[in-house]
């Protein structure tokens, strides 16, 4: 997988070939086939390599504020998802962009969305704040933070990574009507 991602972001999905990652990994090409079918497959698994990795992150930078702080924990999941979707923008940009299942039900099921709604849900059950849908609030933060990322890859003129993380957190603090800080 690491060479086919390797090739796949060197390259390019479509230029890149089995024959090309069976060489780069060092294996014959029947290894290849012994555990993947076609790129595509190769491409899904990096997918989900991804995902379970930017999760780990997310749960991670959560975990490490203390479980009533639910402000922190906000701003530490919007502090781990700028960053982690800035340093891997184009690892991203390969596995959802290259990658279009044609299940929606596949987006719906996203494990970030759903550790970002028990965040949401957790927290106003605790009172730290309101929301009339955790989930729909989930949704439209993770898209927002994920906008406002897309944005600065392709500005021009380019913020710190400080100042977004801090209007992305601003933004979500503001959804969740808690004072921007």
């Amino acid at each position: 997988m690491d060479a086919a991602q390797a090739l796949f972001l060197a390259k390019g999905f479509d230029a890149a070939s089995v024959d090309e990652i069976v060489k780069a990994a060092d294996v014959a090409k029947g290894t290849f086939y012994f555990y993947f079918k076609t790129k595509e497959d190769v491409l899904q698994a990096l997918r989900a390599r991804f995902v379970e990795d930017f999760h780990t992150r997310l749960m991670d930078a959560v975990d490490s504020k203390a479980p009533d702080d639910w402000v922190g924990r906000l701003d530490a999941w919007v502090g781990a998802g700028v960053n982690g979707y800035l340093d891997e923008f184009e690892l991203h940009d390969l596995v959802f962009h290259e990658f279009r299942p044609s299940n929606r039900q596949r987006k719906h099921d996203n494990p970030i969305i759903a550790h970002l709604t028990t965040l949401i849900a957790s927290g106003e059950k605790a009172g730290a704040w309101k929301v009339r849908d955790a989930r729909l609030t989930a949704v439209m933060l993770s898209n927002a933070l994920h906008g406002a990322v897309d944005d600065e890859i392709v500005a021009s003129v380019k913020s710190s990574r400080t100042r977004l993380v801090a209007e992305v957190r601003a933004f979500c603090r503001l959804a969740l009507r808690l004072p921007a800080k």
